[in-house]
């Protein structure tokens, strides 16, 4: 049976190059700098609108917008565009950087740039698309989603340390271990496209695949 693609889409090209073995075995050393970075982004904190706006503040909760969009989609059916651009490059962002924790690309994560990792959402038409209540209970149906998701990152900090010995010594991650990183990657942006992004009302699969 085919596969219905899903609305929120990531890829991560595979490195067919050496790895640098040096930043490989201090990275969690290096990726200090870009997590301070990600950190003063992803913040809990007001947007405040001046005069020229209209006065008025929206919260962002982690950085990502939600409570603003959850309230318009129910009482506006409104998803604006700029909210929903922001969430779509804080999460690609977010990516780049887990990506290159897990060790699937050596280049140092931009702050602007897609570089190995692309992420695709598709920019919902709330009052269209979106059904007007079901974001109040998203968080809650996606409950099997988060157990599922604990024991995947288990296995995945697994798989990643076997990775990082492979690329110290050989300069390669293996392509095996790469595709279940890719699909964890994947499998976490659709739960949170999904219960915190808001931008579809499609519940996401239970599978690593795209």
């Amino acid at each position: 049976m085919e596969q219905t693609a899903y609305p929120v889409q990531l890829s991560v090209e595979y490195p067919d190059r050496n790895l640098g073995r040096l930043s490989t075995a201090f990275r969690i050393f290096v990726a200090i700098p870009i997590l301070i970075v990600l950190g003063s982004v992803s913040g809990g904190e007001a947007i405040q609108f001046g005069e020229e706006a209209g006065q008025g503040s929206i919260a962002a909760g982690g950085g990502v917008l939600f409570l603003a969009p959850l309230l318009m989609i129910l009482f506006r059916r409104k998803y604006p565009r700029w909210w929903f651009d922001w969430n779509l490059e804080l999460t690609r962002f977010s990516n780049r950087v887990g990506a290159y924790l897990l060790l699937m690309d050596d280049r140092y994560p931009a702050t602007d740039e897609a570089q190995a990792v692309h992420v695709e959402v598709a920019y919902p038409d709330a009052a269209r698309d979106l059904n007007r209540w079901l974001p109040l209970v998203k968080w809650l149906l996606a409950l099997p989603h988060y157990v599922v998701l604990v024991f995947l990152y288990v296995a995945l900090v697994v798989t990643v340390v076997i990775s990082w010995f492979a690329i110290l010594f050989t300069g390669q991650y293996p392509r095996g271990l790469f595709s279940f990183a890719e699909g964890v990657l994947r499998w976490t942006n659709r739960v949170g496209a999904y219960a915190f992004l808001l931008v579809t009302d499609k519940y996401p699969p239970f599978r690593l695949s795209p």
